[in-house]
């Protein structure tokens, strides 16, 4: 297979948005180039879907998302050459400008703003849970204990992904919502500064301070960088230009900090606790159906770019019980059922380019990343996901009967195999979830075959 040319690929992206000038700020996640255009009428999305390189184009709330796969971070460097800003640092008036021009839907704007904080702060859960997983390996393996220094340091970065979550989410939030990501960042800082302190009575000019432990929380911050973008974006605007530098930060914070942590953050850990109770209350009553649920239903998540939206859920289920037996464990089939019809739609393709689409998908979903194969493969020609599906769903019906579970933040399918690894030394878990993905990929690969062969015979 020929090396892509990202500079050409760069430039034919950049021209079907309209040129430099018509781009203001660009990012991207694991498998999409993410553009916010000031204009998008521009962009013919008919025509930008047949650049070659490019595999589709998703739009949510005004940003327009390049599905490229994983090497989208070799294009983005590319692309970022042109003078590009990243997203976040478009400036204030541009920012303020395009907020007022958009007019998404509610869910629509929620999801994208939910998959938009996620997005950018994937690697570092994966860098944190894998390093996890090592972990569990060399205590297992190797007889570490936890007074070796090497155990210490691994512990270390596994700990810090989650203990340290409200900066990051401060920082990715405040700079989705167009603010400034640092004092987003900051907020969760403080938060983490005051739960250190926890124990202690607080209170703010005689207003209570609630005794809340905000490490590993999403909600309060969250909720938090709202509201500071509102007051950021009201004094970036009303301020004379002249004391911007200093009394913007300066008040945001001032005014951010208290209302967070008397009225905010606790709304917001009351909200996170609840939804946790709730996401168990079901998983409970019914886990065989909750995860197959999750099985069946991720590709068409992926579809429409929802995938990103199931973190709050998942890092709940992480506080509450300590893994996953739901949101990563249902996807972990449903990621390599895809691989199993890529597979099969390429033994089945007529023509070499359709085969070797299918084959680098394929491999590609058994590895975790699915989105080549849901635009490529499955969508196009609708019976792969057909045995996607089946196969996603019957693997997701099985571990939650048997009440597997990931333990480690990873993206689901074979290559994270670590993450199913249960810290106490036991197999069990890891036998079970490799089983059911190997039945997801051979459940996949048949029913897409059986019904591609039956395409084939009604087209003769």
């Amino acid at each position: 297979m020929a090396k892509k040319d990202y500079k050409k690929l760069s430039d034919d992206i950049i021209a079907a948005c309209g040129g430099v000038d018509n781009i203001l700020s660009a990012s991207h996640c694991m498998t999409r180039l993410r553009m916010n255009l000031k204009d998008s009428s521009v962009l013919n999305l008919e025509e930008a879907k047949k650049i070659p390189g490019v595999i589709n184009i998703i739009v949510q709330n005004g940003e327009q998302q390049f599905v490229i796969g994983q090497d989208v971070p070799s294009l983005y460097e590319e692309v970022i050459k042109n003078d590009i800003k990243a997203a976040g640092s478009v400036d204030d008036a541009e920012a303020l400008k395009q907020d007022s021009q958009q007019k998404g839907k509610l869910v629509e704007t929620v999801l994208s703003y939910i998959g938009g904080t996620f997005s950018p702060i994937i690697p570092v859960f994966i860098a944190g849970g894998l390093t996890g997983a090592v972990l569990s390996l060399l205590q297992t393996f190797a007889g570490l204990d936890a007074s070796n220094g090497t155990v210490f340091v691994l512990s270390a970065i596994q700990q810090s992904m989650l203990y340290f979550l409200p900066i990051y989410i401060g920082f990715s939030s405040a700079t989705r919502l167009k603010s400034n990501g640092y004092l987003g960042a900051f907020l969760g800082a403080v938060l983490l500064y005051v739960t250190l302190n926890r124990g202690e009575t607080l209170a703010f000019i005689g207003i209570p301070v609630a005794s809340i432990g905000y490490n590993g929380q999403i909600f309060p911050v969250i909720l938090g960088t709202l509201f500071m973008s509102v007051v950021y974006k009201f004094l970036q605007k009303n301020l004379p230009i002249n004391l911007r530098t200093i009394f913007v930060p300066l008040i945001t914070m001032l005014i951010t900090v208290p209302v967070t942590l008397t009225v905010l953050g606790p709304i917001g850990y009351w909200v996170g606790t609840a939804l946790a109770n709730a996401v168990l209350a079901i998983y409970r009553f019914a886990p065989a159906v909750a995860v197959a649920i999750i099985g069946a239903t991720t590709v068409w998540m992926v579809f429409f770019g929802m995938n990103n939206a199931t973190y709050p859920v998942l890092f709940l289920l992480l506080a509450e019980v300590g893994s996953d037996p739901l949101i990563c464990t249902g996807m972990a089939p449903a990621n390599v059922a895809v691989g199993g019809a890529c597979l099969a739609y390429a033994l089945l393709a007529k023509k070499e380019e359709d085969r070797q689409v299918g084959i680098g998908s394929g491999i590609t979903a058994l590895c975790g990343i699915t989105e080549p194969g849901v635009y490529g493969v499955l969508f196009p020609n609708r019976y792969p996901l057909i045995g996607a599906m089946v196969g996603g769903g019957l693997g997701g019906f099985i571990a939650g009967l048997f009440g597997l579970t990931q333990y480690v933040v990873a993206g689901p399918g074979f290559l994270s195999f670590a993450a199913y690894m249960n810290p106490d030394g036991t197999w069990t878990n890891f036998i079970g979830m490799m089983g059911v993905m190997i039945l997801a990929v051979v459940v996949g690969f048949a029913v897409t075959y059986v019904l591609g062969k039956r395409q084939q015979k009604k087209a003769a």
